[in-house]
């Protein structure tokens, strides 16, 4: 390994460890979830370490219960991750052209909210052993609060574990609060997301929120790319 790569590496495991504590904290709910489902631990542990998606994982539990086929829970967790396709297209952008397919392959692997956000907040080419430093403790906090979620069950009050899961709102707003400070052109997309994402929600609750998030992030920085265009230069200094 390069010593480029092992400070990327680093690098990515330094972002990566508050995102892996949130994910530990937050998917205790989800493993309590899965316990109603009549998932076992190991089930558990498993489900989240090959599909770390809060909202695909809990659509998918819920159909599990409901005593769902194959097919049905196939497509609802498709749904409900799809906005990850938009994501991955986005971060397919950040790679130069030399970088190798099978590089691409495995960090579409992981790609999360919280790693797209701190991804694509790094100036210049990506590397990719950055988002493999990010995925150490990203992946493992998940799959084993997933997995100590289902051994706990119902011994924690619901009303407490749910209480935890303010952890993700702290690390969406550490994510999006440095860009926005430096860029008011970042600050005015996010403040239009938070306004859009309400409206969308109170005026389209019959549109799942995937589908809703994926049809916003299309306008939204569709939009914005046309109004404010990023100059490829400047971008890649």
């Amino acid at each position: 390994m390069t010593t480029l790569n092992r400070q990327a590496l680093m690098d990515g495991i330094r972002d990566g460890i508050p995102i892996g504590l949130g994910y530990f904290v937050v998917s205790f709910t989800l493993g309590i979830t899965a316990k109603h489902a009549g998932l076992n631990p190991l089930q558990g542990f498993f489900a989240s370490l090959l599909n770390n998606a809060s909202a695909g994982e809990y659509a998918g539990f819920t159909v599990i219960a409901a005593d769902a086929p194959y097919l049905e829970i196939a497509i609802i967790t498709l749904v409900a991750n799809a906005r990850y396709l938009l994501m991955s297209a986005v971060m397919s952008q950040k790679f130069s052209k030399d970088t190798p397919f099978y590089h691409r392959i495995f960090v579409g692997f992981d790609v999360t909210d919280e790693i797209f956000g701190i991804t694509v907040a790094r100036k210049g080419w990506l590397n990719p052993f950055y988002n493999y430093g990010a995925m150490i403790p990203a992946l493992p906090g998940w799959s084993v609060g997933t997995a100590l979620g289902i051994i706990a069950g119902n011994i924690l009050p619901v009303s407490v574990v749910s209480a935890l899961s303010v952890a993700l709102y702290g690390m969406f707003l550490a994510i999006i609060i440095p860009p926005a400070r430096q860029d008011k052109i970042i600050l005015s997309v996010v403040m239009i997301s938070f306004a859009m994402s309400f409206l969308a929600e109170y005026f389209f609750s019959y549109i799942t929120a995937g589908t809703r998030t994926i049809i916003l992030t299309i306008l939204i920085a569709g939009a914005a790319a046309i109004i404010k265009p990023v100059k490829e230069n400047s971008n890649r200094k």
